[in-house]
C-alpha cells in the first residue's frame, strides 16, 4: 500500500513521552508510528525537529473588527505560521442564535486555512434558552463575562459575514444571569469558561483612577485590582458547586486569583484554568504605552513569577492567547489609558514566547508544554483522542519545532489584520516550522503554503449528560 505522506527522522511527543518513530499518515489521519519508511507519496524530512501535536489556541477573539470572511483568512494565517492547527473562537452575538448564528458557520466554513471551535458567549436570558440549538450545531461550551455590567458594559459583538461596521453592545451580566447560566450549562453536561472580574467594583475603581487623573499601565492595573477577580471567582465557584458545573477560568494571571481558585478547588468546585503568554511575559512596571491594555491587566513582576509557577506546577491546564484582531488607530483611539482599546494579537507569537521563556530557559519541560498547549485541551473541550495527540487514528495535525531556531518577532510575519505586536523587535530562540493540519502541509519556513478553506469547523459532542 502506498500512504499518503510519511514524516521521518523526527522525535515524536506521545503521552507516554518522547519517542523516535516516523509518523504515517493516510486520509488526514495518523495510521501508524513505525521505524521503517512505508511506499508515499509524500516524505517529509524532519531533520532531527521535534513533532508535536498541533497546538489549540483555546481563546480567540476574532471576527470583531473585521467580518468573519476576511478575519478568519488573516487569523488563521498568523495561526498557521505560529504553530496552532485548531483555534477556538470566542463568538460574541447580540441577537438570537437561530439567526445570527447560521450565517457566521457558514462563511466562517470557506475562509480557514487551520481547524477551528468556537465557544459561543451567553449574554441574555433568551440565549440561554438556546444553548441547545448550539449544541446541534456542534457548539458545547459557553463563556460568561463577568467583567460586563453596569457602568462597565460596553463590547463589541462579532459583525455579520460582509459587514464592515463595528457592533457596540451594552450588556448587564448579573449575578442572577450567571446563576442561570451555570445552572444549564450543568444540565446539558457542558462547561462553563468565566472572564472572572466582578464588574461593580471595576466601575468603581475605574472611576476613582479617573477622579485622581491617573494614567498607564500600572493605573489600569489598580482599577482593575486582583481582589475583583478573587470576588468573582468566589461567587461562581459557588454556583459551579451547587449545580455541579464545570468552570473552566480564562485568562488568569494574578497570584491573588491563583490562590483563590486552589481554596474554591478544596471546596470541591470542579475547576480547569488556562493562562495566556502575555502574564508569563509582561509587566506594567516594564511595558511603556498602551498597547499592552488588556482584561484582565499584565500585573507586576511576582506575579508573573507565580504563574510560572504555577504553570511548572501543574495548577494550569491550558495556555491560550486571548488574541484579539484590532489595529492600532482604534487601539490607541485616545489621549490616555482610558481611551485606549482593550486586547493585543498574540496567536502567531504564542509558542514561540513559549519555547523561548518556557522550555529553553527550563522553566516547562516539552512534555509540559504538549500538555499546556494541546493535549489538555483537546481532553477538556471534547476533542481527545481527535485532536491533543499525536497516536494512531487522531487527526494528523503536527508542529514541527526547532528550538535553536531564532527569529526576530514583527507584525508582518504573521499576515494577520493587526498592523502591531507587542512583542515587535524581540528576538526569541525556538520556532514552529512546519504546520500540518490533517495530513496537509499548511505552513512552513514562515510561509502559508495551504489552501484556504482546507480548516474545518471541529464539531463537538457534549461530554457527559
Amino acid at each position: 500500500m502506498t500512504y499518503d505522506t510519511v514524516i521521518v527522522d523526527s522525535h515524536v511527543m506521545l503521552p507516554s513521552g518522547k519517542i523516535d518513530k516516523n509518523i504515517v499518515i493516510d486520509d488526514g489521519k495518523i495510521v501508524g508510528l513505525t521505524s521503517d519508511i512505508p511506499a508515499c507519496d509524500h516524505k517529509i524530512n524532519g531533520n532531527g525537529l521535534i513533532s508535536i501535536p498541533g497546538v489549540i489556541d483555546t481563546h480567540v477573539h476574532y471576527g470583531v473588527y473585521s467580518p468573519i470572511n476576511e478575519a478568519a483568512k488573516t487569523e488563521s494565517h498568523a495561526a498557521a505560521i505560529g504553530g496552532v492547527t485548531t483555534m477556538m473562537r470566542m463568538l460574541r452575538l447580540e441577537n438570537s442564535f437561530l439567526n445570527s448564528l447560521p450565517p457566521q458557520l457558514q462563511s466562517a466554513s470557506e475562509y480557514h486555512y487551520v481547524d477551528y471551535a468556537i465557544h459561543a458567549s451567553i449574554f441574555t436570558p433568551q440565549q440561554i434558552d438556546e444553548m441547545n440549538f448550539c449544541i446541534d450545531k456542534g457548539i458545547t461550551s459557553f463563556k460568561i463575562y463577568m467583567n460586563l455590567g453596569g457602568e462597565v458594559g460596553h463590547v463589541y459583538m462579532d459583525m455579520p459575514p460582509n459587514s464592515s461596521n463595528l457592533v457596540p453592545s451594552k450588556v448587564n451580566v448579573t449575578d442572577e444571569l450567571v446563576e442561570k447560566i451555570v445552572k444549564n450549562a450543568a444540565q446539558l453536561g457542558c462547561p462553563v469558561l468565566v472572564h472572572a472580574e466582578d464588574y461593580e467594583s471595576c466601575g468603581c475603581g475605574i472611576k476613582k483612577a479617573k477622579e485622581k487623573n491617573q494614567d498607564g499601565l500600572s493605573a489600569w492595573s489598580s482599577s482593575r485590582s486582583p481582589e475583583f477577580e478573587a470576588k468573582s471567582i468566589k461567587t461562581i465557584s459557588k454556583f459551579g458547586r451547587d449545580y455541579d458545573c464545570v468552570i473552566y477560568f480564562v485568562h488568569i494571571g494574578s497570584e491573588r486569583a491563583l490562590l483563590q481558585i486552589q481554596e474554591e478547588k478544596k471546596l470541591g468546585t470542579k475547576i480547569f484554568v488556562e493562562t495566556c503568554p502575555h502574564y508569563l511575559t509582561l509587566s506594567y512596571e516594564k511595558q511603556n504605552g498602551y498597547l499592552a491594555k488588556v482584561m484582565p491587566p499584565i500585573r507586576t513582576e511576582n506575579d508573573q513569577k507565580a504563574v510560572w509557577n504555577a504553570l511548572s506546577n501543574n495548577q494550569i491546564d491550558t495556555i491560550g492567547t486571548d488574541h484579539v484582531a484590532n489595529q492600532i488607530k482604534l487601539k490607541l483611539d485616545g489621549d490616555d489609558v482610558w481611551g485606549a482599546l482593550a486586547g493585543f494579537p498574540g496567536i502567531g507569537t504564542s509558542l514561540p514566547l513559549l519555547l523561548n521563556y518556557g522550555v529553553n530557559q527550563n522553566r516547562i519541560t516539552v512534555e509540559q508544554l504538549v500538555k499546556f498547549t494541546s493535549q489538555n485541551a483537546a481532553r477538556i473541550f471534547g476533542m481527545y483522542p481527535q485532536k491533543g495527540t499525536l497516536v494512531k487514528n487522531s487527526d494528523a495535525d503536527v508542529t514541527m519545532i526547532n528550538l535553536k531556531k531564532e527569529k526576530k518577532v514583527t507584525s508582518e510575519l504573521f499576515g494577520g489584520f493587526s498592523d502591531y505586536i507587542v512583542y515587535e523587535g524581540q528576538n526569541l530562540k525556538g520556532w514552529p516550522v512546519k504546520t500540518m493540519v490533517r495530513g496537509e502541509l499548511v505552513a512552513e519556513n514562515f510561509e502559508v503554503i495551504g489552501k484556504l478553506g482546507h480548516g474545518k469547523h471541529v464539531s463537538r459532542t457534549v461530554l457527559s449528560k
